[in-house]
């Protein structure tokens, strides 16, 4: 044999192995998670929790920081105590240079692709060659004792080299001095910067990855050092804080932890207004009014201030400061009696919306997380107008903004209220149960989506939720599947970022909540999971297995087909068969039978023939007509009255009993379209008006390869109707097959107009519209 053909044959041999194998995968979508999950050890258990060996790193910072207004730059140094509390030693440690992202040798410009238009504006065409110089200066790395550290910076990344490995239990310090220029946010959309305002010629900072922060090590991953390019957020240790912030002496500053000098910083009257506040449940004080706000404006101090702040165990550190803010403020009675501050700083531009809503909200949301989870830990929780949606322990940066005349849409005050409830809401996840956002945005962003959808429900009867219920999702798990990733998928590699990280899981917690568990069983569980991880660093799989160990049930095939799939639910009514039991009675059956013979419909010929053959032949010559001309099969004589009552006395008294009850037997043949397995729920309507509800768990799938359930439903009733998943529990995508007998398509509609009429000004939101129909004098 030649070697050509021997290759030949072994590469035909490979490939049928190949195939052999990958048919021969365990495909059933009930199998038993097993070595998809990381073994349970000392540091995390079966059960979902913490190992009675489970440890994490801590970092303490100083930091001395100052804002220049003048040139929007920051100038920072920092001390940081990192505490070594992993059973390891450590030869190096790795901090975190978020800046660098916007850095002009960033990879964030490199991977995003570009292409060139018969068009193109001076916008697009400067975005095709970084024009910003961002990212940190390092300008030193010392010890404690000033001598210097060797250093590498690695893009978003940098790391320092110990002069002798760091043992566990041992804690080291060192000194970082750097400063940045300030991006401009509302040009990069970035998740900190500045907003200039032309009219006044000043400007909102909200700052944040402000500082180099030291990387998350643990026994997952060791160091999380994956390069920030922009999507996958942050992963970051706890520790106590200690930060000096100077900015112009007329500003404002919000920020992370507990104001250590507020009279070195706020006047008599904000310190009484403050302590007021801490009084008031239900109406915000004012702190800081608008027309001071006006006031400061028309001209800038040049003087400073420095404002310190303290903050304990916490992950991250943000802050705030305009000489423009407004401020106001309300407590939160806690169970525990304490009273946590609810404060906002915003401009005037959103204007009658925040005063209206934003404390309230942060307020609202407080009460309900709480709830849900357990009792916020932090002494206030800001909401700041920083026209996008960020988060930070103690501070989150949102938007919404009125028009000129002080009128908003209604997108525009939902939308206001749901950012609020969402970025305060993540002061729980990941803030404070501190999951991995660089490697599983879904862990912060699905679980604080879910309860946002919780919470929003607290707000207000038919509040206009965008995720959550099950049939919002519909539409994204119905696309094509090679535009899909599963939810178990990395940060930077998803398709539809917003529908896979944030709809989605919060659209299956919800399920889970309502359909498959229950509320008391999920609630438990999940109050459970935030109790167990909070303060800690979560893995997907504690959340998993602890909603399994506090729920007692089997959850396996809703993470796998749910989290580990693109599969969709698609299932439909396919076929139903009424049925009952033969009463063998003749004066019943042969009844029936008549009847439904005289309202049977008639042939077109029969019809005809009525009136165009005048008569037959066995109209005309009798002779012919015998037995059968005249034999009628549902005509009951005496013989079938002696074998019906021979055939009851054959009967026991209980098959008597079933005989008389005339019971009703549907048949139902539902079939699963989709992938994704979930629980079969029937609707019946009965002939009399009544409805029943009939629930089955998602096992009714197991052992049916052809995707095919048959089932039989007795009933004491006919039913008019039959409908799956009439609630729309399951997120069905196509809801149009779930109906027996199947329900005609409402008509579309068209709008008539003349030519190019016009309905009104264009561009009118609904408060806008009421305010001019108030001025028509009626006749």
């Amino acid at each position: 044999m030649n070697f050509r053909v021997s290759m030949f044959i072994l590469s035909v041999f490979s490939s049928f192995m190949l195939f052999g194998q990958s048919e021969n995968i365990n495909k059933d979508p009930f199998k038993q998670f097993g070595s998809e999950l990381p073994t349970p050890n000392v540091y995390r258990t079966a059960a979902g929790a913490p190992g009675h060996q489970y440890w994490q790193q801590k970092a303490d910072y100083k930091i001395n920081l100052e804002l220049d207004d003048d040139n929007q730059k920051i100038s920072g140094s920092e001390t940081i105590t990192y505490h070594n509390n992993s059973p390891d030693q450590l030869e190096y440690l790795w901090l975190q240079l978020d800046q660098n992202m916007r850095a002009k040798d960033s990879d964030s410009y490199k991977i995003t692709g570009s292409s060139i238009q018969d068009k193109v504006s001076d916008r697009q065409l400067k975005s095709l060659e970084p024009q910003f110089d961002g990212g940190f200066k390092i300008e030193k790395v010392v010890d404690n004792n000033g001598k210097n550290l060797i250093y590498k910076i690695v893009k978003t990344m940098m790391r320092i080299d110990l002069p002798k490995p760091l043992l566990p239990g041992e804690s080291t310090i060192f000194n970082v001095g750097w400063w940045y220029n300030i991006n401009n946010h509302r040009v990069d959309r970035g998740r900190s910067g500045y907003e200039h305002f032309d009219e006044d010629g000043n400007n909102v900072y909200v700052i944040a990855q402000f500082f180099p922060r030291m990387c998350v090590y643990n026994e997952v991953d060791g160091w999380q050092n994956k390069q920030f390019l922009g999507r996958g957020e942050f992963t970051l240790t706890f520790g106590d804080y200690e930060v000096n912030i100077t900015v112009p002496a007329d500003h404002l500053v919000a920020s992370t932890g507990e104001l250590q000098n507020p009279k070195d910083v706020l006047t008599k009257k904000q310190i009484n207004a403050l302590a007021k506040a801490e009084e008031e449940f239900e109406q915000p004080v004012i702190i800081a009014s608008q027309e001071e706000a006006n006031e400061k404006i028309k001209s800038k101090s040049t003087k400073k201030k420095t404002w310190t702040f303290k903050a304990e165990n916490v992950r991250d550190f943000a802050f705030a400061s305009s000489r423009r803010f407004i401020w106001d403020a309300m407590g939160v009675k806690m169970s525990d009696g304490r009273v946590v501050k609810a404060m906002s700083m915003y401009v005037k531009e959103g204007n009658p919306l925040w005063e209206k809503y934003s404390t309230k909200a942060v307020a609202h949301t407080i009460k309900w997380y709480s709830h849900y989870t357990f009792d916020y830990p932090y002494p206030v929780a800001w909401s700041i107008d920083g026209s996008m949606g960020m988060e930070y322990p103690m501070i989150c940066f949102n938007f919404g903004r009125c028009e000129e005349d002080g009128t908003y849409t209604q997108r525009t005050k939902y939308g206001h209220i749901g950012v609020i409830i969402h970025e305060v809401g993540h002061n729980w996840f990941p803030m404070i149960v501190n999951s991995d956002e660089r490697q599983w945005t879904w862990m912060d962003e699905g679980l604080n989506s879910f309860v946002q959808y919780l919470a929003q429900q607290q707000w207000e009867r038919n509040y206009p939720h965008r995720r959550g219920p099950a049939d919002k999702i519909t539409s994204y798990m119905d696309n094509d599947k090679k535009y899909l990733t599963p939810i178990m998928s990395n940060s930077e590699s998803l398709y539809e970022f917003g529908n896979n990280a944030y709809a989605k899981p919060a659209t299956a917690l919800n399920i889970l909540r309502e359909t498959i568990l229950g509320r008391d069983l999920f609630d438990y569980a999940f109050k459970t999971y935030a109790n167990r991880w909070k303060f800690k660093q979560p893995t997907p799989a504690d959340l998993f297995r602890t909603m399994e160990d506090a729920s007692g049930v089997d959850l396996d095939w809703f993470w796998r087909g749910w989290f580990y799939t693109t599969d969709h639910c698609d299932m439909t009514i396919k076929n139903v068969n009424h049925y009952k039991i033969d009463p063998k009675n003749p004066e019943i059956v042969k009844l029936q039978q008549k009847e439904r013979r005289e309202e049977a419909p008639k042939y077109i010929t029969e019809i005809r023939n009525e009136t165009e053959i005048e008569k037959t032949y066995s109209e005309i010559d009798e002779s012919i007509i015998d037995f059968y001309s005249t034999y009628d099969p549902l005509k009951i004589d005496n013989l079938d009255k002696e074998e019906y009552n021979k055939y009851l006395n054959n009967l026991d008294s209980e098959m008597k009993e079933q005989l008389s009850s005339q019971k009703n037997y549907y048949e139902i043949e539902i079939e699963k379209l989709g992938g994704l397995v979930m629980p079969v729920i029937l609707q019946f309507e009965y002939v009399d008006g009544t409805k029943e509800d009939i629930r089955i768990p998602a096992e009714i799938w197991k052992l049916k390869p052809d995707n095919l359930v048959t089932k039989v439903f007795p009933t004491d009733k006919e039913i008019k109707q039959i409908t799956l998943d009439p609630y729309l529990e399951t997120a069905d995508t196509d809801t149009g097959n779930n109906y027996f007998p199947p329900r005609p398509k409402e008509a579309s509609r068209f709008e008539l107009f003349k030519g190019r009429q016009r309905f009104g000004p264009g561009g009118e939101n609904p408060m806008q519209r009421a305010n001019r129909a108030k001025q028509i004098i009626k006749p």
